[in-house]
């Protein structure tokens, strides 16, 4: 364990992120003067980096070697005779990121010279770097500006700038057509699975052991919908989305249900993309894909995850690589135009020949937009446990991984549309989503760049309301506010008023509705 004994709060996020990109195998804890007396005094004496943050900058001790960083004293530009006026103001716009991106930049520093590495997104640590493109674009900024950015006070590689700005720039095309002030989509969360898979943290249960609650909770799911119209009522939904858990683990009559009951509240003349994820082929028939497309679904994900059928094996999912392609080929039989394929790479046991196999098999199939995840090691998924057994080198992701799923995408003629990272992702890579021009998914793009409310309903769904404020420059703030669904199926139907009062509360400030 490498323990960081850390001075500022405020601090450990980034410190934590950038510990662990640099020693992935490692676990990190870091101390700060708010962490427990007990747990400080466990590790007082194993810590191995030492940092104060002070008002004038701060003092890293590694190894028993002291390096200093001073803050910025000046937002002025040092730059002696500057070729372009954007040099200055990309200097200025650095000075002004202020204490915390030149502390990372001091934090990196250190860490890759003690690792002789480098990361290809460098110091980022949040989730969301196309972001910083998408703004800088809509400021009016030029793309040298902007990948200069990115090497400069970020250190992200030439790859990965080029990569976030080419999506960023598709991003806004799609957006344009938006409606992000009158405008919502909608998110509805079926929170069952067939199994658990081993790399999976998000809120799901086992279908089998819930089935007795599956009416109950799509009778509290249809409520929490009529109360929602009625709180968006004069808003344009845009995109719709229902995921889990796994939708098609209902049986035909409940999905017809559900989409008869949705259909009927929302009104769907304006929606743009309407999604189910079908995902598990072991969940999916011929009957449940004609009620998806009877009910005019419009785009749907079949994942394989990987086309290795002893790396399926080890990882809960049930279905083999045969039932994938006949789950395809059903989707395609009954109608569907637009089907997505997942895979991650970095599963257990897998090299550059398995993701290569698994390439050409989806290629084979032709999927018109495939989403390529990096491995990200949850704290909540039992792979935790499955690493301390069999040990984090058998998690296997790199450069060459990334760029065989790259190719297959290319061989594919899809293109890179949206992009996110998460903690501990296996090579600290990122997630992409390529799509085939005129299949952009919608909603991933939404979700990512938080230009839209989106309301969430179900078990474990998060509600994120969009609001945009004026400045005292003249420019917009964007003010985003969320509002949480309990995770628990019976207590999410226990609660079910609570929830949507937390939904009246978020949007008008007090329950308005009634019960």
């Amino acid at each position: 364990m490498l323990v960081v004994d850390l001075s500022k709060e405020n601090f450990e996020y980034d410190v934590q992120a950038l510990v662990k990109a640099f020693y992935p195998e490692e676990q990190v804890c870091v101390l700060t003067p708010q962490t427990r007396a007990d747990r400080r005094n466990e590790f007082s004496d194993k810590v191995w980096i030492k940092i104060d943050i002070r008002d004038d900058g701060a003092e890293l001790v590694l190894n028993g070697q002291s390096f200093l960083f001073s803050w910025p004293q000046s937002s002025e530009p040092s730059l002696k005779d500057p070729a372009r006026e954007e040099d200055v103001i990309l200097q200025k716009e650095i000075l002004d990121r202020g204490y915390k991106d030149g502390f990372k930049r001091f934090l990196y520093n250190i860490l890759s010279e003690a690792t002789k590495k480098s990361l290809p997104w460098g110091n980022l640590t949040g989730i969301r770097p196309t972001k910083i493109a998408y703004g800088m674009l809509e400021q009016g900024r030029s793309e040298r500006f902007i990948l200069d950015y990115y090497r400069q006070n970020h250190y992200v590689s030439d790859e990965k700038a080029l990569l976030a700005l080419d999506i960023a720039k598709r991003e806004m095309a799609l957006l344009s057509g938006i409606h992000y002030q009158e405008g919502y989509s909608l998110y509805i969360g079926i929170p069952f699975c067939p199994t658990t898979c081993l790399y999976c943290s998000f809120t799901s249960f086992s279908i089998a052991g819930y089935r007795d609650l599956v009416d109950k909770y799509l009778d509290c799911l249809i409520r929490e919908m009529e109360l929602t119209s009625k709180i968006m009522n004069g808003r344009i939904l845009d995109s719709v989305y229902i995921g889990g858990g796994t939708p098609t683990t209902l049986e035909p009559e409940q999905l017809d249900r559900l989409f008869s009951k949705l259909k009927s509240i929302f009104d769907f003349s304006t929606v743009q993309e309407f999604t189910v994820e079908a995902g598990r082929a072991d969940s999916i028939t011929e009957e449940k894909l004609k009620v998806l497309f009877d009910h005019g679904v419009s785009r749907i994900s079949v994942n394989p995850q990987t086309m290795k059928q002893e790396t399926l094996d080890i990882i809960g999912r049930r279905a083999s690589v045969e039932q994938v392609e006949q789950a395809y080929a059903l989707a395609r039989k009954v109608g569907f135009d637009n089907i997505n394929m997942d895979l991650i790479l970095g599963l257990p046991g897998e090299l550059e020949a398995d993701i290569q196999n698994t390439i050409d098999r989806v290629v084979e199939l032709g999927p018109d937009s495939l989403t390529v995840h990096s491995l990200a090691i949850k704290r909540a998924s039992k792979l935790n446990q499955w690493i301390q057994e069999n040990g984090v080198s058998m998690l296997h992701n790199t450069d060459e991984t990334m760029a065989i799923a790259a190719e297959g995408a290319k061989r594919l003629g899809l293109v890179p549309y949206y992009l996110y990272r998460q903690k501990n992702m296996s090579g600290n890579f990122e997630n992409v989503g390529y799509a085939r021009e005129g299949k952009l998914g919608l909603y991933n793009i939404l979700i990512m760049e938080e230009k839209q409310t989106i309301v969430a309903l179900g078990a474990g769904s998060i509600t994120k309301k969009v609001s945009r404020q004026a400045t005292e420059d003249g420019s917009e703030s964007i003010l985003i506010e969320r509002c949480e669904n309990v995770k628990e199926v019976a207590l999410y139907i226990e609660k079910i008023d609570e929830m949507i009062e937390r939904k009246q509360k978020l949007f008008y400030g007090t329950p308005l509705l009634g019960k």
